[in-house]
């Protein structure tokens, strides 16, 4: 039985005391982490805060992206070293937003899933096609490509410890949402290649998320089917409120 996760990505929002003011209302509200892993990615400026503030009530913490070298001349980087010293569990890779405005590729982030797992975090890839290649029948070449460059020189081990979150680009901040059977069927191919990369057993144990404009409101259904383990949810997250709503609707599945 593969354990739930649904991580919040913040992204570029909320100012320092707006992320303590979220973990306040949060406190103790947490579903019981034998359940389902919560986690708020949130911006490095906070994730100290987040850190020391989540601790010992079953919110985990996680990065929104990372540098592949330990340190170095990189100015503006921060190194996975830096994030582990500080408690940080989880790390988005390879979000469609790092694709599209700061140039990572699949072969970048695949030198980034390979240091996170050497030191120690989990590598939240994100794989997604855009509404051209989804009208031109290319979605599941899409989310293959990637899925496998993503994985490529991984263990069985760090794979089945990997999570992948797939996000339609199309679907992100629109409004728009892929129907739960699409969602699931790009979630089977996903695992489905994994497979192929590995074997049954270990992409049995690969939780894949969904991620584009989930609610409250359709967390349950998406939850609910065969191949989605969890969420990487947007605007949802920002508010306590919204986000314990997600966490309670998807404890309950």
């Amino acid at each position: 039985m593969r354990k739930p996760i649904i991580a919040g990505n913040w992204k570029m929002n909320k100012t320092f005391t707006e992320a303590k003011e979220f973990t306040a209302e949060v406190k103790g509200l947490v579903p019981d982490s034998e359940k389902m892993e919560s986690v708020i990615c949130a911006p490095a400026l906070f994730l100290e805060e987040l850190v020391n503030e989540s601790d010992g009530y079953g919110l985990k913490i996680g990065a929104q992206t990372m540098h592949e070298e330990e340190s170095g001349a990189f100015t503006g980087e921060i190194s996975p070293v830096q994030l582990k010293d500080l408690g940080v569990e989880y790390v988005i890779i390879g979000h469609s937003e790092r694709r599209q405005y700061f140039n990572e590729t699949d072969e970048s982030v695949n030198r980034k899933v390979k240091s996170a797992h050497a030191h120690g975090l989990v590598p939240i890839i994100c794989v997604g096609e855009s509404l051209e290649e989804r009208e031109n029948g290319e979605t599941n070449a899409v989310v293959e490509r990637q899925t496998a460059a993503g994985l490529e020189g991984l263990s069985a081990d760090e794979v089945s410890r990997t999570v992948i979150a797939y996000e339609p680009i199309w679907a992100i901040g629109t409004g728009k949402t892929a129907t739960t059977e699409d969602a699931n069927t790009v979630c089977g191919v996903i695992r489905e290649k994994i497979g192929e990369l590995t074997d049954a057993a270990t992409a049995g144990k690969v939780r894949i998320q969904y991620g584009g404009s989930v609610k409250p409101d359709n967390i349950g259904e998406l939850l609910g089917m065969e191949h989605i383990d969890g969420a990487l949810v947007g605007g949802a997250s920002l508010e306590a409120g919204s986000f314990l709503k997600l966490l309670e609707a998807g404890s309950n599945e």
